[in-house]
């Protein structure tokens, strides 16, 4: 990990013990902390030195970077936030800060292939977005975004994992269930669908593909002595054939025919139900539209089809048509008095 990744990783760690006012601080127990985090992300039994976290909490306390963090020594030897609602994850961006990201955003969109790159222009719109509200001007686009969303912290940690292409232990809880379960994983991919976060890996084990839902990962840490490996299945071309995240090695993509009525056939031809989508039939008389699909059938594309209620008929496959039935008639008995 270079020097400068140490020293955030030191910041962050440092910050966070400061907000947990539920115990009292020594610079010993920030030094352990510092420590501690420096093993788990790297899996190196570095020690921090006492001289490091000073100096940490020196630069965190200066504008050198931009925090200013309210740190305070009291009773000689706790250190703590003057601010209990303080974090420098929370500091609003300076005129400095703001006029380097503009700068940087009109550079990107020079080039002239740019426009192109729908998912990089999707990141840059977000970025101009947050900049200019954190100036003089109101936000001009607002997305849609879930900040309670339990395991988002994970997200930055993972992602360093990913780069650095080292295989992780997750301590994992899904729904409904009292036990956690450990996975050992090489890890792919971070993916956002609706609002939640997930981890795409492949278990060493047995090489099979797994997604692990941020907000029920309760613990991870690197396994640096288990070589990281690359698995062929998981590619770009991974979610091409389905919608949302779940797909296994038995799931193949199917035909999918599905008559959309009037109230709705206008919506979904200009928002496909999934990227294969294509108009095969249209009845002029009632305004109905047919379409046909390749996709994988998975609990998020019937979900999908679901919201559309009675506005749409599944045709084929007879299997898919017989679960829309028979989901749409449980939920109708939930209303029978």
């Amino acid at each position: 990990m270079a020097r400068n990744k140490n020293a955030l990783l030191r910041y962050r760690t440092i910050d966070r013990c400061l907000r947990n006012t539920s115990r009292r601080w020594t610079l010993a127990d920030l030094v352990d902390a510092c420590s501690d985090a420096l093993y788990e992300y790297e899996g190196k039994p570095d020690l921090v030195s006492t001289r490091t976290v000073q100096l940490d909490l020196q630069i965190m306390r200066s504008d050198r970077l931009g925090y200013e963090a309210p740190i305070e020594v009291y009773d000689r030897k706790y250190y703590r936030y003057a601010d209990p609602d303080y974090s420098i994850n929370n500091r609003p961006l300076s005129q400095h800060d703001i006029d380097l990201l503009s700068r940087t955003i009109d550079l990107l969109r020079q080039f002239d292939e740019f426009d192109t790159y729908h998912e990089m222009a999707d990141v840059v719109n977000r970025l101009q977005d947050k900049v200019a509200s954190a100036g003089s001007r109101r936000p001009i686009v607002d997305f849609e975004r879930n900040p309670n969303l339990r395991g988002l912290r994970h997200l930055t940690p993972l992602y360093d994992i990913i780069a650095s292409r080292t295989t992780v232990g997750i301590d994992y809880r899904p729904f409904g269930s009292d036990t956690t379960r450990t996975f050992i994983l090489y890890p792919h991919l971070l993916k956002e669908y609706r609002n939640r976060w997930f981890l795409f890996g492949t278990r060493t084990s047995d090489m099979r593909i797994f997604n692990l839902a941020l907000d029920r990962i309760e613990s991870f840490h690197t396994l640096p002595d288990i070589p990281y490996r690359d698995n062929p299945r998981f590619g770009p071309d991974y979610f091409d054939d389905m919608v949302g995240v779940t797909k296994d090695t038995r799931m193949r993509p199917r035909r999918i025919v599905v008559k959309a009525f009037a109230a709705q056939a206008g919506y979904i031809i200009t928002k496909p139900i999934h990227a294969s989508q294509r108009l095969v039939d249209t009845d002029p008389a009632d305004g109905s539209m047919t379409f046909e699909l390749q996709a994988v059938i998975n609990y998020e594309l019937i979900a999908l089809l679901l919201t559309y209620g009675a506005d749409i008929r599944v045709l084929h496959p007879p299997s898919l048509a017989a679960t829309m039935r028979d989901t749409l008639l449980a939920a109708a008995a939930r209303y029978t008095p």
